[in-house]
This record gives structure tokens, sequence and C-alpha cells, in this order.
């Protein structure tokens, strides 16, 4: 660290110019890379994933692509045939070579009180986010027009439909940045007293704008998840803030004791440089395991993730040195705070907790245990169709009137069987248990090869639903058929990401503790950063849990129902950010008391002042996360909100309880046991 604060020092023009030029270069880049994004969620060699494949390419449509819905609605009277084949024929042609069959040819698709049926149609995708967009605005035209011809109530309704709940465009991310950028400004300001503020701030636009420019040169040679575009600007917002703060905050306090601006940067560099270093490789490497995952997908989020941390460390390390060297004595106006960062608050709590530390850490274990608790039920799976229709809305209106006529609420996302014996199969399928019905077509064939559709009568979100879709699957294989379907490829996303996941966290697990044993100077340190780690993790999957699936808070905060369920995907992204994310501020913290306790003080004493020094610090950064996480979930998509949730809860938790006590606390209990290594021999202080 040293000599790469001799070498920024010594040429801080040309490390602020070449930043300069980056950033430009990024800022060019980021509309190029955005539309770049792919909207694939494939899952190569998968059998779920190859039989939509196949579907897709034999018959146009369907596979992994939910049918649209068009409900009709007899009211007071029962449908007839010319009901169905009218709406059948305008859906037909709204939509050129769409799959279509109605209720007309598949009674099963009629209510037994023969006043609602359904029409199902599977329109050519077209690539994109939202691959219906066109064939959905020329099917809600169809139905109106078919409604006033024959008097009956048709809605548009389906998967897609529910998801987007009536919104229409996504949110533009530069938007986002600015709201989660804007909130940053306020704590900053808050934090510094000065235009100060303003220093963390460039660092994080020259490590966004930069990660954009590779990304782009990233989407040249593989295909990279849109949801990249999210997490790359508001959490490469915190981070690099994160980092920025407290190589400022470092260089506050040396030029308050009495350093010139070169000396104060060399200080902050061989101290939290040191610290952000360690950090931004631990972040790495927990958001690198995703690169590990047979999911394309996840794997490019892992790339994003891995360059998110790296590039905000190494404009930590150059640029921002380089700028509080050239313009940081000028920005310290109007210096309304002093440069030490002992908090008096902070200081309070850690004499108490160090004083009543095992009355703290019990506490805090408990508190952790009973917000992990409703893990243990955790279902993986879509949001439900109840929770997507809960935003109201004609698509919500009308499925729920699928639901309640009987028809089943697996219709929305039925099961693709392709088979050679449709009618044999057909009838097979529709005495398996929790199957609501099986439909056929004549029309759905290539060559000799048909698609028979079949739907449960639980929404395949739910437990019930998806243990149907399984025993669907193995009758159907059992006959030599392939089985594709969304419900099909989100089980085989289960097995491929899941299955896989104990060598990956494996993997994250030794070497974050090499690295933090190497920062640390200590076995047992990293081996509590560890625990702590899994009991924080635990407690923001719990919390995230209770909130969605179970639905305690879900209107209040978010204005819907509950999801009933936690996307397939987001357990293991949530683990992956917040692993390292929290990595984070254990490593600011044991440093510093490392620190102190290599300058003589006892453990006691190192741990109550590392607490001081690193309370604000810590806590400040949490906020500005949390601020940035929650500007990600005014994104209208579900999953979107669900990941914010778990991530921004999951940084609260992590920065008060499990680092503002249970850390502090466990630290002064071990005493001398925290700096045991076998490669060195300690002092005998406690």
């Amino acid at each position: 660290m040293a000599a790469l604060a001799r070498f920024v020092t010594s040429h801080r023009w040309w490390v602020v110019a070449a930043w300069i030029v980056l950033t430009a270069l990024g800022g060019f880049g980021a509309s190029k890379a955005v539309s770049a994004l792919s909207y694939d969620f494939g899952l190569p060699g998968q059998r779920g994933y190859e039989t939509n494949v196949d579907i897709v390419e034999q018959f146009g449509s369907g596979g992994a692509n939910a049918p649209i819905l068009l409900v009709a609605d007899g009211k007071d009277r029962r449908l007839t045939a010319a009901d169905g084949t009218a709406v059948a024929r305008a859906a037909g042609q709204a939509a050129p070579g769409a799959r279509v069959t109605s209720f007309a040819e598949n009674p099963q698709l009629l209510s037994r009180s023969g006043t609602t049926g359904v029409v199902l149609v599977y329109p050519t995708p077209r690539g994109g986010a939202e691959p219906y967009v066109a064939a959905t605005a020329a099917l809600e035209t169809a139905a109106r027009s078919v409604s006033s011809s024959t008097g009956v109530a048709v809605t548009v309704t389906g998967a897609d439909a529910l998801a987007s709940g009536g919104e229409s465009g996504g949110v533009d991310i530069l938007a986002e940045t600015v709201f989660g950028g804007v909130g940053a400004l306020v704590v900053l300001a808050l934090v510094f007293g000065s235009f100060l503020a303003l220093m963390p701030l460039m660092v994080a636009a020259a490590s966004i704008l930069t990660t954009f420019l590779i990304l782009w040169g990233l989407t040249a040679v593989t295909e990279v998840s849109f949801i990249v575009q999210y997490l790359l600007a508001l959490i490469g917002l915190g981070v690099a803030i994160d980092y920025a703060l407290l190589v400022v905050t470092r260089w506050r306090e040396a030029r308050g004791e009495g350093l010139d601006d070169v000396a104060a940067v060399h200080e902050a560099m061989t101290t939290a440089g040191r610290s952000v270093l360690f950090s931004g490789l631990t972040v790495a490497v927990s958001l690198a395991a995703l690169i590990a995952l047979p999911v394309p997908f996840l794997r490019s989020i892992g790339f994003t993730g891995l360059l998110i941390p790296l590039l905000s460390v190494a404009v930590s390390l150059t640029l921002l040195p380089a700028l509080l060297v050239l313009v940081g004595r000028r920005l310290e106006w109007p210096h309304r705070r002093g440069t030490s960062p002992d908090s008096r608050l902070w200081r309070r709590v850690g004499t108490v907790v160090v004083r009543h530390r095992w009355v703290s850490a019990a506490a805090a274990l408990a508190v952790l245990v009973v917000l992990a608790i409703p893990v243990f039920s955790l279902n993986l799976a879509d949001p439900t169709n109840d929770s997507l229709a809960s935003r109201g809305g004609p698509a919500g209106a009308a499925i729920g009137a699928v639901e309640d006529s009987g028809l089943g609420a697996g219709l929305t996302k039925p099961i693709e069987v392709v088979t050679d014996r449709p009618a044999v199969l057909a009838q097979r399928l529709a005495d398996v248990p929790g199957v609501a019905g099986v439909v056929a077509p004549d029309g759905w064939r290539s060559g000799a090869t048909h698609v028979v559709d079949v739907w449960t009568t639980a929404d395949v979100s739910t437990s019930a639903g998806a243990d149907a879709v399984a025993r669907v699957r193995s009758a159907a294989e059992a006959d030599g058929a392939r089985v594709g379907g969304v419900a099909v490829q989100n089980a085989d996303f289960i097995d491929a990401v899941y299955g896989n996941a104990w060598w990956v966290l494996l993997v994250i697990v030794v070497v974050t503790f090499a690295l933090l044993a190497r920062a640390l100077r200590s076995i047992v340190l990293p081996l509590k950063a560890l625990l702590l780690n899994v009991m924080s993790l635990g407690a923001a999957y719990g919390i995230t849990v209770f909130i969605w699936q179970d639905g305690f808070g879900t209107e209040l905060l978010f204005d819907q129902q509950s999801s009933g369920a936690i996307t397939l995907w987001i357990p293991i992204a949530v683990f992956a950010f917040l692993f390292g994310l929290s990595m984070d501020y254990e490593v600011f913290l044991l440093s510093r008391i490392r620190e102190e306790r290599d300058a003589g003080a006892d453990t006691d004493t190192a741990t109550v002042t590392g607490v001081t020094r690193t309370g604000r610090l810590v806590t400040s950064a949490a906020i500005i996360l949390f601020l940035a996480f929650i500007s990600l979930s005014r994104v209208p998509t579900t999953d979107v909100k669900i990941l914010a949730t778990a991530l921004a809860l999951g940084i609260l938790i992590d920065a008060t309880i499990v680092r503002g006590v249970l850390a502090p606390a466990l630290v002064a209990a071990l005493g001398r046991a925290n700096w045991w290594a076998p490669w060195r021999r300690e002092r005998t202080t406690s």
C-alpha cells in the first residue's frame, strides 16, 4: 500500500486524467451496454429447458413462454360453442401464427356452470423484455371487438399480464441511480459537514461508469442479464461510497493529527486502504461464485458482481487519493464537523456491550434466531397468481374468475408435453392427482409430434401445485414423452442451482477464510466472521419470507398481497451480495480493533475504541446502501422488489444487530483467544 500511495501521489495528475477518460468512455458505453443486455433465462443441458427450446422451434410458440388467456364471461347466460369459435377466430386473426384452442373444442376450458370459458393463445414470442407486447395489444383490441359483437365480456389475462400489473415500460435506471445518489449525498453531508461529501460520489460515478464500459465489452462475448443494470448501478453506488467513506474518514483523521495532505494520504492508504483492498477482494470472491453455477443469467450477474467491487477498490485506491491531495483541503469547507472519527453514541454502545458481553451476545443471537425462523418454510417459486392479481385491473379480476369457476389456477402456466401418442397420453395424464384439465388439439402438431397441455388445480407456485407438476412429469416421461413448460423449467432451475450450491459455498468459505486470516492475522476472527455472516443471512432470509411469502406487511409497504413464494433465483443472489457486503463491515470493524490492539491496547479497550471509531462509518455506509436498495424496490417487477427487500433489511440487520452488538460482544468475550494464529507468537496481553 505504501508503494501504491507513493506512486499515486507522485503522478496524481496522470491518475486523475486516466480516470476522467475512462469515466467519459463509460458514460458513452452505458447506454450501449444496457441496450445489449439479454432477457433470456435459459438452462442449457436441463431436460425441461431443452424441451422448451424444441417446442418453440417446432411449433413456433409456447415452451417457457406461458400462454395468453382470453377469458369469456357470459354473466347471466351460458356460453355457446359459437361464442368460443368467435373468440378463437378473433385471437387467431390478431396473432397470426399463434397456437390457439378454445372452450368450443375443449370442454375442459369451460366451467361447470357454463358461464366462464377460456381461449388459450400461444403467440409467437419476440425477443426482449416483453416477448408478447405486440401480441397482447392486438389481442386486447380483438377482445374488445368480439365483446361488442357477441355481447360476451372477453378479457385478456395470463402470467405475463399479471406480472406486468398494468405497468407500461420499465424504470429508468439513471433516475433510480440519481435517487439513490441524492439520498447518499444527504447522509454524507451529515457525516462530513463539508463539501468532502462530494468526494465519495465522484468515486462512485467513476466506478459505475467504468464498470458499464467493461460490461459493454462483456456483452460482445457472452449474454448478460438485464438484471445486472440495476445491481451494477445501485450496489455499485453503495460499495464505492463505502470504500471512499472509509478512506476519506481516515484521511481527515490523519490531517487532524497534524499530517500534511500527502502524508495523510499515505497514512489513510496504509490503514484504511488495506481494509478496502481485503474487503473488495472478499466481496468479489462471493459474487464471482455465481460464475460457477450452470445458469447463464446467474453467471452474468457473477461477472458483473466481480467487476463492481474490483473497480470500486481500484478507484478508491488511485483516483480518490489523487483527488484528496489535489482538492481535499479545499473541499473541507465549511468544516462543520471535527476530524476525529470518534462517536460518543457508539462509545456508549461499545462500552455497554463490552461490559455486558454475554448478555449482549445472547440477546443479539436471540433476535437473529427469531428473525431467521420463517426461513424454514421457504417456498421457491414464481409469485402466485393471487399475489399478482392483487394489483387489481381487468387481468387480475379475470384470473380470479377463472379460479373461482373451478377451471384450475394452474391454467396460467400449463405443462407442455411433447408426444407422438396424444390421445392415449392425454387420457392417462387426466387421471393424475392434482390435474384440472388436459387438451390435445389436432392442430398442435409438427409431423407426427404433438403438444399436449396439462394444467393443475392448484397454482404451480404453491407446494400442492408443484407436487402435481412433478407427478405429471413423472407419468409423462414414463410414457416416453418429453415435458416442458414454465413450471418444469423452474423445477430444473432449483435442481441446477441449489443442487450444486454446496460446493460453491465451500469454495467461498475457504477463500474468504484465507483472505480474512491474512488480513486480520488470526484464525479465530475469520471463523467468527463466517459464523456471524451465516446468522446475518439467516435473519435476512427469514424476514424476507415473513414479509413476502407469509404476507406480514406486504400491503402496507408495497400495496400488494404477499407473493406466496420467494422467486427461484433470489436466495442465491442475496447470498452472493449480502455475504460480501456484510463482510465489508466486519473487516472495517475488526481491522480497527486489530490496529488498536497492535498499538498496545488490551482486547476490551481495543474493542470499545474500534466500535467508537467505526460505528458512525458503518452506520452511514449501511444507510446509504439501504437507500440504494429502497430505490431498487421502486422497480415495478415483484422479483426485484423481493430482492431489494432482502438486501435492504439484511444490510440494516447486519450493521446494527450483528456488527454493532454481536461482533464486539464476542470479541470481548473471547479475549486473548481472538488473536491466536499458529504461524506467529502472540503477546500474553488479553
